[in-house]
């Protein structure tokens, strides 16, 4: 095979789950002195106020200025207290218990408190985005002043998670019945809007003197500047216009000529998103033989060298690397070798190929030459559908594949949800209960009792569908982020870009 792969240039990978900056600075080269402003370039720009329907994605520094969460995030991404001080679960792990702070005030002088946190919590569930932590929620209870209990209607370890990965930002409840905020944030948060923010290009934000975490918080003006050109925003960041920025290649070259300080950690697998596991849209890749010769005809290993410039981790696995439910030793399974690849296509009965429709978009083009190249190899015989980047989303899963990249979560039962049983864009009619096997290895993985079982019982079920070839993962990439010596940043698995939390001033 001649592996001469297309390079991408100026690529930023985009996880598809989802201008101009101006102030002044000079040229960052670092401080002995504790900064005190946080200007940070963001590759997106806010989605929304609302608490209910923002996505996640790169949406942190906004919301994580103006709200504060029942339940945070460490760098690791296990949950830590916020608003919600402490929190038991039941024997029988139907209720959640959440203790709360009693001094947290919203910014237009509402007290925050159990009634508060839960008509934010219903008005969560109901959200368009933001329900997907409260599927199997079946009421909220204030029990007292500083009390709410989370009644559910089946087990779901994947709760505190996605309420600390951004789904339980407390919003002022009069904000909420008025159904103002996504004009506006009212929340209780260490800063406060600035009037002097442009939607769109730049949004400024004032410390709150007493907030019950100021000293968590720390810098005095906070300003985030979506940027969506790598240029543009490694020219700012070069200008001293911003401090912290989502790294490109350029970026991090720029860091080592500047002595700038350089984060990364893994955010999403890149890869063949395979949804028709039952061949009933295309019957070949309902054959494991079929799904398995696609992994062995991939060199994911090239493929991030040449393509993903080494910024990740090689692996077949949806697993994060390096958290639960990875399992290195399965990296080696249909590990490339092009010629059993073919083997496997003859043994399934396709050793002339099969035609296949699929779908393409601008921030996939970097990857179509790649696969041209190897379905060529196997007979494969592909037609590109085109469409704009804001389309590719509604349509690529009618397809029986696709080009994807995919945010991957530090937690693993996050994982089971995300990538093999609750609808996604992505996935919206997830086929793994056809499969008997794996639907009862899933059973058991969320059956078992949390710690080494139950992180057992991933690693099988990992096992079993990494053999079952269930998609085609090249690589897992990094995000990487750059920032001035006197800021540090921790990257957090599951966020495209840290909270506010995960950025302080050096020590």
């Amino acid at each position: 095979m001649k592996r001469t792969l297309a390079v991408a240039a100026g690529l930023t990978a985009v996880a598809l789950t989802l201008t101009a900056c101006s102030g002044e600075g000079s040229p960052n080269e670092g401080s002995s002195t504790s900064p005190t402003e946080l200007k940070i370039g963001n590759f997106m720009d806010l989605t929304s106020w609302d608490t209910a329907v923002a996505d996640i994605g790169f949406n942190g520094p906004y919301l994580s200025a103006v709200y504060d969460p029942l339940i945070a995030l460490d760098g690791e991404g296990k949950p830590v207290p916020a608003l919600a001080t402490d929190w038991t679960v039941s024997e029988d792990f139907l209720t959640v218990t959440l203790e709360l702070r009693t001094d947290a005030v919203f910014s237009d002088g509402e007290k925050f408190d159990a009634d508060a946190a839960v008509a934010n919590l219903e008005y969560l569930r109901d959200g368009a985005v933001s329900r997907e932590a409260y599927l199997n929620v079946e009421s909220f209870t204030a029990v007292d002043e500083d009390t709410v209990e989370i009644d559910l209607s089946a087990r779901d370890d994947r709760l505190l998670y996605f309420m600390g990965l951004g789904r339980s930002y407390m919003a002022a409840p009069s904000a909420i019945e008025a159904g103002t905020l996504a004009e506006a944030p009212v929340g209780s948060g260490p800063y406060t809007l600035s009037e002097s923010s442009i939607p769109g290009a730049e949004y400024h934000f004032d410390r709150v003197a007493d907030h019950w975490a100021a000293d968590e918080f720390r810098f005095e003006k906070v300003s985030v500047l979506p940027i969506q050109d790598d240029s543009a925003r490694n020219n700012a960041m070069e200008a001293g216009q911003i401090n912290v920025t989502f790294a490109d290649d350029t970026t991090v070259e720029m860091a080592e000529q500047n002595g700038w300080s350089t984060e990364s950690k893994v955010a999403a697998w890149i890869g063949l998103r395979i949804n028709d596991h039952t061949g009933e849209q295309l019957e070949p890749l309902g054959d494991v033989r079929v799904r398995q010769a696609l992994n062995y005809a991939f060199d994911g290993a090239e493929i991030l060298s040449s393509l993903g410039r080494d910024r990740g981790e090689v692996t077949n696995q949806v697993f994060a690397v390096g958290f639960p439910g990875n399992d290195p030793a399965l990296d080696d399974r249909c590990a490339y070798d092009m010629e059993k690849a073919k083997e496997l296509m003859a043994e399934a009965g396709y050793a002339d190929g099969f035609e296949v429709a699929m779908p393409m978009s601008g921030p996939f083009q970097t990857w179509q030459p790649t696969v041209e190249q190897v379905f060529q190899e196997l007979g494969i015989r592909v037609t590109w559908d085109e469409y704009q980047f804001t389309d590719y989303q509604s349509n690529a899963p009618n397809y029986p594949m696709f080009i994807v990249s995919l945010a991957v979560d530090s937690d693993p039962v996050a994982t089971i949800a995300r990538q093999f049983t609750v609808p996604q864009w992505y996935m919206p009619e997830p086929d793994i209960s056809e499969f008997p096997e794996l639907q009862s290895q899933v059973d058991a993985a969320l059956e078992a009792p949390r710690g080494e079982e139950q992180e057992a019982e991933i690693r099988e079920l990992n096992e079993m569908v990494t053999e079952q070839a269930w998609n085609v993962v090249w690589y897992q990439s990094a995000n990487t982020y750059v920032t001035t010596p006197d800021i540090e940043l921790t990257p957090v698995t599951g966020m495209m870009f840290p909270t506010l939390r995960q950025i302080q001033p050096a020590a």
